[in-house]
């Protein structure tokens, strides 16, 4: 068992509540509510609720990998957008903030790729908001994992290879969340791509 980050820290810090058959108005006087709440994320998707507890092990693996993507795309030259957590919508039907979200090449009304940080929460019932939305490739991390599912056909299926970054080693990735120090994670990764 190699897995570290001391061995996914416990997992159980994040918390959660899904709530189903919630109107899209019921959803904004929530998400209203909610607003002046800090460390607490709201996502709708057809008529499904989902109201997440921000933990510590989602925050630092979803800071991290935004540091790498950031180095590899410096590093290989590739232009790109960062747009984070930004909120996408498709009115009556879906809102949410992917983790990391970005453009790959230009600004686009549509992320190119959007990663999600499961720690407790979601994993792959998380694609159909963004089907809805059209985002082409979405990623998973989750146990130690990254999962990449490209849109095809309108539906998502998954590939071992980023279409957006297909010379990005997802395993050395994965390798380099798990170290326990953040410095040996960035250094190995900047020394596999310089």
């Amino acid at each position: 068992m190699i897995q570290t980050l001391t061995n996914i820290e416990s997992k159980a810090e994040d918390q959660y509540l899904i709530k189903q058959a919630v109107t899209w108005e019921q959803f904004k006087t929530l998400q209203s509510t909610f607003d002046e709440i800090g460390g607490v994320r709201m996502s709708y998707c057809e008529r499904v609720l989902e109201i997440v507890g921000i933990g510590r092990l989602h925050e630092k693996i979803t800071a991290l990998l935004g540091l790498l993507l950031g180095l590899y795309f410096g590093l290989k030259r590739i232009g790109f957008v960062a747009t984070g957590a930004y909120t996408q919508e498709l009115r009556g039907s879906t809102e949410f903030q992917a983790d990391l979200s970005y453009n790959i090449g230009t600004e686009k009304d549509i992320s190119d790729l959007c990663i999600e940080v499961v720690v407790t929460s979601g994993g792959t019932k998380k694609l159909r908001k963004y089907q809805l939305i059209g985002v082409p490739e979405v990623w998973f991390w989750e146990n130690g994992k990254i999962s990449i599912y490209c849109l095809q056909d309108a539906e998502y299926v998954e590939v071992s290879v980023s279409n957006w970054l297909p010379e990005l080693d997802i395993r050395h990735l994965e390798q380099c969340l798990l170290m326990d120090s953040q410095l040996d994670s960035f250094l190995a990764f900047q020394e596999r791509y310089q």
